[in-house]
């Protein structure tokens, strides 16, 4: 039996300028983004703070599992509190952490600073559902689309921007560069987001409250089983992608290719591509297509990791790999937050905490096993796991096609 949703005012529909749009897949963009602009630049943080190159990458794991947490902690408040507050004060603290990371000298201070960037970074799932309330609903999985191909290429050009400018300013003016323009940011969506009065909903009610929207997140879990399924293809194709991310500066930073900061950011500018399918999946999942467009990509998600094996001799064959995967976990990301956002249309937020933890989760886990891959076998064992990991999300699809013949009507 499907969960009460917890009592929520109805949500007029409030139609979301150009330019706010816009505004909102910067600011997705750049709360994503900053996340990943650790990644080539682990060489020289690991040579700047005196650390391993492993006690550098460890970075990524804890911005990821970090990031985690502030899913499933704060992104339900958004269905309980003024969401635009929300966004803006989360981006505040964001920005707080990333400054941190800018000034330290510790690695110590530097993990905490990625946790508080991680935490706090959370104001991009915060936007994604608050869209949906913002425009007509046939026209939901555009907007979702929009600020996703603000998230993609926020996650892809963060990499490529980070590694450039490290090479020309250090790699502190990285994380301060990050930190200014999240604080400019969070000033523009505070003078542009509705307030709860335009959305004609209250922050929060007497009858509504923390203890209970989280106990209400364990009832969808169990009573949605799309929601379910959907997590694991997530989980599972972003681990895999994460495998590869976690572990690109290792092998683009030795022989044979000895790629530099710069040359390791230059590289990683082919995966922005994969941020041109946000729109167009967006419009198929529209039109209900979400099952052909998981399945078709989910396949090539697979069949594309052994094409990297030959990385290790092949700069263009690392290259068309990170486009191709990129590509695959956009389109299966997308299609996964349209399915989600039908099957719990009261309780847009706490669905998508629920589904962006396991997805980051499965982030957090795919880093980490990347790099414990990289120690035991180098690049090949990468591979070998990056190919599981792909078809445990393959797998996760065929279950999610069995239980979406058997609910027709929830898409």
């Amino acid at each position: 039996m499907p969960s009460t949703p917890l009592p929520q005012p109805r949500q007029p529909v409030q139609q979301a300028s150009s330019r706010l749009l816009l505004l909102m897949a910067i600011a997705c963009g750049l709360c994503a983004g900053c996340n990943y602009i650790n990644q080539p630049l682990l060489h020289s943080i690991a040579h700047s703070l005196q650390v391993t190159e492993a006690q550098a990458a460890y970075s990524v794991t804890i911005s990821q599992l970090s990031y985690a947490g502030g899913l499933l902690l704060l992104v339900p408040l958004g269905d309980l509190l003024d969401r635009r507050g929300l966004v803006v004060g989360l981006m505040v603290l964001a920005a707080a952490g990333l400054l941190l990371c800018a000034v330290t000298g510790q690695i110590a201070l530097f993990w905490f600073g990625s946790a508080i960037a991680g935490v706090f970074s959370v104001a991009a799932q915060v936007l994604v559902p608050m869209v949906t309330l913002l425009v007509a609903p046939q026209q939901a999985g555009r907007a979702v689309g929009i600020l996703m191909t603000g998230l993609l290429i926020g996650i892809q050009s963060a990499r490529s921007v980070a590694g450039i400018l490290s090479g020309t300013a250090g790699w502190q003016s990285v994380y301060t560069l990050t930190a200014v323009l999240m604080l400019l940011v969070a000033a523009a969506l505070w003078k542009l987001l509705p307030t709860p009065a335009a959305l004609g909903a209250a922050a929060a009610t007497g009858r509504t409250g923390y203890g209970a929207a989280m106990r209400s997140m364990g009832q969808l879990l169990v009573a949605e089983p799309r929601l379910r399924s959907r997590t694991l293809m997530g989980a599972f194709s972003f681990a895999s992608l994460s495998v590869l991310f976690s572990t690109m500066a290792l092998l683009l930073g030795k022989a044979p290719h000895h790629l530099s900061d710069m040359g390791i950011g230059l590289i990683s500018l082919v995966g922005v591509a994969s941020a041109l399918v946000a729109k167009p999946v967006g419009q198929r999942a529209d039109r209900g297509q979400e099952p052909a467009t998981s399945l078709a990509f989910g396949l090539v998600l697979v069949a594309i990791w052994p094409l990297m094996w030959l990385s290790t001799r092949s700069i263009t064959a690392f290259g068309v790999g990170l486009l191709v995967l990129g590509v695959c976990i956009a389109a299966i990301h997308i299609s996964n937050q349209s399915v989600i956002f039908r099957l719990a249309a009261a309780s847009r937020s706490r669905a998508n905490a629920l589904y962006m933890t396991g997805y980051f989760l499965g982030a957090s886990a795919g880093s980490a096993l990347g790099v414990v891959a990289w120690d035991a076998g180098g690049w090949p064992a990468v591979c070998w796991l990056g190919l599981l990991l792909a078809l445990g999300a393959l797998a996760a699809t065929g279950y999610d096609r069995r239980l979406a013949r058997q609910q027709p009507a929830m898409g």
